[in-house]
C-alpha cells in the first residue's frame, strides 16, 4: 500500500479546468476502537482576480463554471476509485 505523507498538509492530487479546481486531500482519523485509518476529501473552488488584480478563490460557482466543475469532480472521483482499488489489490 502506498504511504501518503499526511504531516505536511499538502494535497494528494489536483484536477483543474481553469478556473475551477478539485483538490483531493488525504486525511487520517481514528475509529472508536482506536485504529488509525485514511480517508479522502475533495474541495472545489473557483479562482478569480479581484478589482485590484489579486488572485483569490471562492466556493461560489457561476453557471458557466458548472461543466468544468462536473469535469474536475468526475476526474477526482475516478482517481479516488481507481486509487482505492489499486491499494486493495496491493494489500492482497
Amino acid at each position: 500500500m502506498e504511504q501518503i505523507n499526511l504531516e505536511r498538509n499538502a494535497p494528494e492530487k489536483k484536477f483543474r479546468a481553469s478556473p475551477v479546481t478539485a483538490t483531493i486531500w488525504a486525511n487520517e482519523a481514528k475509529n472508536k476502537d482506536g485504529e488509525t485509518g485514511m480517508f479522502r476529501t475533495i474541495s472545489l473552488e473557483r479562482s478569480y482576480r479581484d478589482k485590484d488584480g489579486i488572485w483569490k478563490s471562492t466556493s461560489s460557482l457561476r453557471v458557466n463554471d458548472l461543466p468544468k466543475a462536473m469535469l474536475v469532480l468526475q476526474k477526482a472521483y475516478e482517481y479516488i476509485t481507481f486509487k482505492e482499488e489499486s491499494d486493495q489489490i496491493e494489500e492482497i
